[in-house]
């Protein structure tokens, strides 16, 4: 059973891990490279993931200035990765520098560009922790709609954001923007530290392109039981 909605997160700690439960997981044909394993096992996994014919999200959450970020996304563009990410709050200039960096990038190893998406508030940020701690005033949905908006508006293909805001992006968005949703948890898994979720047939439902979903099915005893039913789950969702 196959399900190209689901990014699944390979959050383990080395390529020996992933390769492991790549192998576990065979039927799933899109997968989630975050900062602790490129840390770890570097673009080697990617040429792992490639290898078996497995489409990859990059997901390293660039925020830097607009010189380095466009530096960064040239690069992961040559990697020939499906989708890659950077942090809407890196501003405006930063964000035209990575659409630009990553075409010329593209097109210097001679690969499909990636969609580059732009990270709008983290899932494990609830509303008290934007207002206090990030001391930002904007309600937390309209805030993530201007972090989208902004994102649009520099030519990116689309947005990371809880599936809470999702109806409302695609909404104002409309149906070309790439709208990525982490922080999905089926009701019979742990929430852990993601503070705005919905199911992933909610999650779908509202709009979401795509779903991350990484310790439902990674962490559980039987991860290919948990992939199964997820995919089941998914199957009823038109």
């Amino acid at each position: 059973m196959t399900n190209d909605k689901i990014i699944v997160a390979l959050d383990v700690p080395d390529e020996e891990s992933a390769i492991a439960l790549i192998d576990k997981l065979e039927p799933v044909t899109f997968w989630k490279v975050g900062l602790e394993l490129f840390t770890s096992s570097g673009p080697k996994i990617l040429e792992v993931l490639k290898s078996k014919q497995k489409r990859i999200f990059l997901d390293l959450k660039f925020h830097d200035i607009p010189n380095t970020v466009a530096g960064a996304c040239r690069a992961a563009a040559g990697y020939g990765v499906d989708l890659i990410t950077i942090h809407a709050t890196s501003g405006r200039d930063a964000l035209k520098a990575a659409k630009e960096a990553v075409q010329e990038g593209a097109a210097e190893a001679g690969v499909k560009p990636p969609k580059l998406i732009a990270v709008t508030v983290l899932t494990s940020i609830s509303a008290r922790q934007l207002a206090l701690d990030l001391k930002i005033p904007s309600e937390l949905p309209e805030y993530a709609l201007d972090m989208a908006l902004m994102a649009q508006e520099m030519g990116l293909d689309g947005a990371v954001c809880s599936p809470q805001e999702v109806a409302h992006l695609r909404q104002i968005c409309g149906d070309d923007f790439v709208l990525v949703c982490p922080g999905v948890r089926p009701t019979w898994a742990e929430s852990g530290d993601q503070k705005r979720s919905l199911t992933p047939s909610q999650a779908l439902q509202a709009g979401a392109d795509y779903l991350v979903i990484g310790r439902p099915i990674t962490a559980a005893t039987e991860p290919e039981l948990a992939w199964k039913r997820i995919s089941q789950e998914l199957t009823t969702v038109a």
